[in-house]
């Protein structure tokens, strides 16, 4: 097969089949791209996506199927042959090399040299760099430490790291799940200018109001099959979600009208690490679902750290149900009542290599001891109630967590918390990187909550999100609340303008 010359690309997945122990993963899967459109790859957690991904991008090789670039079979696809045919990816998950700057991250085995001695020519490197940069209107730059970068800017980097390559074929999986929505609105444009620069692009999202903006085609995979295929002018977001899960979501937000209640947490003065310069005056009330908006970096992810006792506080005071809290400790905040489901649910909120039940029951050991040890019939009788209620999938309770869909993971998260019957529950980003059946669930849930009179604080960067669940919306920027909306003055422009100051 010639290598690329341009970025003109034809690709043709007919009958891919791929079989584990157990479990049929994808069931006779076609799928095609052509060089100049976007198409959009929907599906739930488990339909089959991340396995055909694997498979174009040489990872694992299909059972059955054939794969054609270009008008010619591929019987032997790797890694390395996709990215010479110019096919780069932007996984979901994100594995920057943290103790290197930008520019060695985007270019790591494609360095540019100088010499005989072949030292780096670091100019050239960060001159390469810096126009790709500046195409996804990025706030760092190619010298810039890795370690240093925040979630978002993780996320931009590995999209940079996939832009600079020759590339014919963008499969980007989940690209916006860290960006806020004026990041979300430029990488939407450089797709756009993209596919009008002759690149196929696969997007692949449960933000379903992102395939709309872009797509030119979906395709729906359902069960590891074939579940549908729109062309641009029947692309809506009911048909999509009919297509991934076989039914309607009538009421995907389900939104309750809740009285607020008595004062859970009243926090005033409070002054950040991050921000210590700038103080925070927040009442969060039994029985209502408050959202935090704002840009990345405006200190929301900060301030719940604090609230939590992850982060000391620099000044001000907290009460919790009227008694000081010192803010300075996490065993005190979970005593208090209070819990975080962070952002980073695989680094922070898991033990991945643990099972499902032990994670679960790991915060409620006390409760579940007898004279010292854990009763493990109590840890089963709880994993299994939890499973339960919150519609965990998994074969079997002692799975370790890691081989969860991002779903299921992010139930186990709220299950351990939830088992100790919380007065404030502060969550961070809790839809990220999950499906949209799974983000009903989970929306369900903070109404079921909030209807029993837990408070919730709910950090989130999804515009439709924040207005759909939300009572209350607190707007935080440049580590203050710049304003603080009720549910009929919510709209879009009405954040944004709070957002940005």
């Amino acid at each position: 097969m010639p290598e690329v010359r341009d970025k003109q690309i034809s690709l043709g997945l007919s009958g891919i089949t791929k079989v584990y122990p157990g479990a049929i993963a994808l069931n006779k899967v076609s799928l095609d791209i052509r060089s100049g459109e976007v198409v959009g790859l929907i599906g739930e957690n488990g339909a089959g996506k991340s396995t055909l991904m694997k498979i174009l991008g040489g990872a694992i090789a299909p059972d059955e199927g054939r794969i054609v670039i270009d008008g010619d079979v591929v019987t032997a696809l790797t890694p390395a042959r996709a990215g010479k045919l110019g096919i780069s990816f932007v996984h979901q998950e994100l594995n920057p090399f943290s103790n290197l700057d930008v520019t060695a991250n985007v270019l790591l085995g494609r360095e540019i040299r100088k010499g005989i001695l072949g030292f780096l020519d670091r100019a050239s490197m960060e001159n390469k760099v810096r126009p790709i940069l500046d195409l996804l209107g990025t706030r760092f730059g190619p010298k810039d430490p890795v370690s240093e970068l925040s979630l978002a800017d993780q996320q931009l980097l590995e999209i940079a790291r996939a832009l600079s390559i020759n590339v014919r074929l963008l499969i980007l999986d989940e690209p916006t799940s860290s960006l806020t929505i004026s990041e979300t609105r430029r990488l939407l444009e450089v797709i756009r200018k993209l596919r009008d620069d002759g690149v196929a692009v696969l997007f692949i999202t449960h933000r379903l109001a992102e395939i709309v903006e872009v797509a030119d085609r979906v395709v729906a995979l359902r069960d590891g099959r074939n579940a549908g295929e729109l062309s641009r002018n029947q692309i809506d977001k009911d048909t999509m979600v009919r297509m991934m899960i076989g039914r309607d979501v009538s009421k995907f937000y389900e939104k309750a009208n809740h009285a607020p209640g008595r004062p859970v947490l009243e926090i005033k003065a409070l002054r950040t690490r991050a921000y210590p310069h700038q103080t925070v005056d927040l009442c969060l009330r039994a029985g209502e679902i408050t959202c935090l908006a704002g840009l990345v970096g405006a200190g929301r992810t900060e301030l719940a750290r604090a609230i939590f006792g992850i982060d000391r506080v620099e000044g001000g005071s907290m009460e919790m149900d009227g008694k000081a809290l010192a803010g300075d400790s996490v065993p005190d905040a979970i005593a208090a009542g209070i819990c975080l489901v962070p952002e980073d649910r695989k680094a922070e909120g898991l033990f991945l290599d643990f099972e499902i039940m032990e994670n679960i029951a790991m915060p409620s050991h006390a409760a579940l001891a007898r004279r010292g040890f854990v009763d493990l019939d109590a840890v089963t009788r709880l994993a299994e109630a939890s499973r339960k209620k919150l519609q965990i999938k998994a074969s079997g309770l002692n799975r370790a967590v890691a081989e969860l869909s991002g779903g299921n993971q992010q139930k186990v998260v709220l299950a351990k918390w939830l088992a100790m019957n919380p007065k404030l529950i502060i969550m961070d980003e809790p839809t990220r990187g999950i499906d949209v059946g799974a983000k009903a669930e989970v929306y369900h849930l903070m109404q079921e909550l909030a209807g029993q009179g837990v408070a919730l604080l709910v950090i989130s960067s999804d515009m439709e999100e924040v207005i759909g669940v939300s009572d209350r919306v607190a707007v935080m920027c440049r580590g203050r609340i710049s304003g603080i909306l009720s549910r009929a003055e919510l709209t879009e422009e009405s954040i944004l303008r709070l957002a940005v100051g």
